[in-house]
């Protein structure tokens, strides 16, 4: 496989025509290796627009979705992030190089040890893996500028709302299959927040997610 045409392809017939022009997001996703964070059974896949398989029955995120979810979350860098489910570490790679430090949790031992593994391999150095349910949050570490959740979840619960700065944002798929939305959640102040709905899609749910708790907005 030529991996640079491969990765080109990628940027150019998946990821800029699902409205990601950020200039700064495309260079980011030439530079941080996809192939080096999917597991070696599903290589040729790396560069696919799907879901690919990771350990314990979880998935990478399809690359069009991270894609867009980083761009909307205009992540700086001076803000410190939550990732929950850290999977392979791909996206907590991308995260933090636009963040100043990126916390990611993930439940299943095996993809903890995966995700350190990676991003010590690519030269990752602000990002830290923490093993644990994060469902609901990590509220050792908080509030957070940004929480991205690399999974979906059936709604969103105020624990998490809760761990989020003022003007800070939060990217989150939300809903079950077959209908899920993809959103950034923006808190404008202590008791408001703001949402924009992205797009429809349906990916793996997060493992652990709460079924309580909901937020109305």
């Amino acid at each position: 496989m030529d991996l640079e045409k491969a990765r080109f392809n990628m940027i150019e017939q998946q990821i800029r025509p699902w409205d990601v022009l950020d200039q700064e997001i495309l260079d980011l996703l030439a530079v941080v290796k996809r192939e080096q964070f999917v597991p070696a059974a599903y290589a040729a896949l790396a560069f696919v627009d799907m879901e690919i398989p990771l350990p314990a029955g979880q998935n990478m995120l399809a690359p069009r979705v991270e894609a867009r979810l980083l761009q909307d979350l205009a992540v700086r860098k001076h803000e410190n992030v939550l990732e929950i489910g850290a999977g392979s570490g791909y996206m907590a790679a991308l995260l933090a190089n636009r963040a100043r430090h990126v916390l990611t949790v993930e439940i299943e031992p095996e993809l903890a040890e995966l995700a350190r593994g990676n991003l010590a391999a690519a030269g990752i150095g602000n990002a830290e893996v923490a093993e644990g349910n994060g469902a609901t949050g990590w509220a050792a570490a908080a509030p957070y500028d940004v929480i991205c959740i690399s999974a979906s979840v059936p709604e969103l619960p105020q624990s998490i709302l809760s761990q989020i700065k003022v003007g800070g944002r939060i990217a989150a798929i939300v809903g079950n299959a077959p209908v899920m939305e993809a959103r950034i959640i923006t808190r404008v102040s202590e008791t408001e927040y703001q949402v924009v709905n992205l797009f429809e899609t349906v990916v793996t749910p997060l493992q652990g997610a709460a079924q309580t708790s909901r937020f109305k907005f």
